[in-house]
């Protein structure tokens, strides 16, 4: 017995070439919805549930949005954007603490040269708009945070906000929003960040939030990937990737100002491309990110990066706000240096029950690493281990996908909910483009559409 065991356990640290996993078990309650309009595409989804009314979910990606009023099980499309023919990106969404929820994009008229986006760019900026009602109807015109008319001599590229909220109920800050983003100029890349205190009707002047800067290229080395989350008492913790760590900065009174910058975590490059890429996708990130336990004051980061061969997501976490960190832990549970990758994962950490939660694209059950299926982790002791589940329907391949720079997970009360990109059925016809629309830059790409999933745990799984 105990040499099957050592046998067992030689195993899963180390797989044979051909390895082959076992079928993960399905996630409890798992339901799938479509939420692409026929005949169009889509990419870089986001996904907020309402924690004043966890029935209302809202997600988009990136022009369409769709809301839902039974958790997640059906979604309604709704255009929040009436203009089709801006060119927007990059959404993210959030609640506030009266039900509102909010819409962060981007919007480049002309980038610049191709990775080192600030040379030669055009229009752009970032905007945010408002639904009232939990995204059956929007706002008229979204609110400028950064915007550039495209003729200024020194303008940069504004790029990736993220939006979040506190709506912790002990908060000083309770109401506030908050976003951060990418600015990338002609010499480094930065990270700006803006709140809002007054319900997203006015923000605050852009600030700088990374003490170091990055390079100017859109690449290992920049500053990238910025998002936060906040505390029980308000503190607001913003996490990015600068060069091969994972840095972290710190605010105490509501985003009006930080304290320095700081390396938490050492990773692996976070770009995964060029020979170094995922097969069958055209680029793919492990940008972090960060999710506290509100119960316990534990924070947690994840990411992905192939510090073992091949590409694994992994979580750390820290219990003295920040300040110390635990090392480095798998969140997949497939065998080490078994050759198949586990990329663009996002974490949430579910502020009723504690669970943290992260989904990701699993090619486990594929030897050749080419098929993909979405796979959802769930840990109940505080990150020291996870149960992997299958979500996806099915397996899916393509040749120059490019599933985004990232998917998005929310989670409350035992429910988490999901939102990925993936290949759109075979003979899946794509309606043409609007008058005004340029058409996607480089070889063409195969066609994509988003699915919104629930999973339930309510029942203690």
């Amino acid at each position: 017995m105990k040499k099957k065991l050592l046998f067992l356990l030689a195993l899963q640290v180390l797989a044979p070439a051909g390895w082959a996993a076992e079928p993960l078990p399905d996630a409890p309650g798992a339901q799938i919805v479509t939420i692409t309009p026929p005949g169009m595409t889509g990419t870089e989804p986001t996904i907020a549930v309402n924690p004043g009314n966890p029935d209302q979910v809202v997600a988009a990606a990136p022009r369409d949005a769709a809301f839902s009023i039974d958790g997640g099980r059906t979604f309604t499309a709704v255009h929040a954007i009436a203009d089709k023919t801006i060119t927007l990106g990059d959404v993210s969404l959030a609640f506030d603490d009266k039900g509102s929820v909010f819409l962060s994009y981007l919007s480049i008229q002309k980038n610049g040269l191709p990775g080192y986006w600030a040379h030669g760019a055009g229009g752009n900026g970032i905007w945010v708009l408002r639904s009232p009602d939990g995204g059956r109807t929007w706002d008229p015109a979204p609110t400028p945070i950064k915007v550039w008319r495209g003729d200024e001599p020194d303008r940069q590229l504004e790029d990736m906000p993220r939006i979040w909220s506190d709506t912790a109920p002990r908060s000083p800050h309770r109401g506030n929003l908050y976003l951060a983003w990418i600015e990338w100029q002609l010499t480094q890349s930065v990270i700006l960040f803006s709140r809002s205190t007054d319900g997203g009707r006015n923000w605050s002047k852009p600030m700088r939030i990374s003490t170091r800067a990055g390079l100017p290229r859109d690449d290992n080395g920049a500053v990238v990937g910025p998002i936060g989350t906040v505390g029980a008492d308000g503190t607001q913790y913003v996490v990015w990737n600068e060069g091969l760590n994972i840095t972290l900065a710190v605010s105490k009174d509501g985003g009006r100002t930080f304290a320095p910058s700081r390396p938490i975590v050492d990773v692996a490059a976070p770009y995964f491309g060029g020979a170094g890429g995922i097969p069958g996708l055209s680029r793919a990130m492990g940008f972090p990110q960060v999710g506290v336990d509100p119960r316990r004051d534990t924070l947690y980061v994840s990411w992905s990066d192939y510090r073992n061969g091949d590409v694994d997501v992994f979580i750390a976490s820290s219990a003295d706000h920040g300040r110390t960190w635990t090392k480095p832990s798998r969140v997949n549970d497939d065998p080490v240096h078994d050759g198949c990758d586990q990329f663009l994962q996002w974490m949430a950490v579910d502020p009723v029950d504690g669970s943290v939660n992260v989904q990701f694209y699993d090619r486990r059950q594929d030897a050749t690493n080419r098929r993909s299926q979405v796979t959802l982790a769930r840990s109940t002791d505080g990150g020291r281990t996870f149960r992997n589940y299958a979500w996806s329907r099915a397996e899916f391949e393509g040749s120059n996908m490019f599933l985004g720079d990232y998917e998005w997970l929310t989670a409350y009360g035992g429910r988490v909910y999901g939102v990925w990109t993936e290949i759109a059925p075979a003979g899946y016809q794509v309606l043409p483009r609007p008058d005004g629309v340029p058409p996607p830059l480089g070889p063409p790409r195969t066609p994509t559409i988003v699915q919104a999933a629930i999973a339930d745990f309510r029942g203690g799984r």
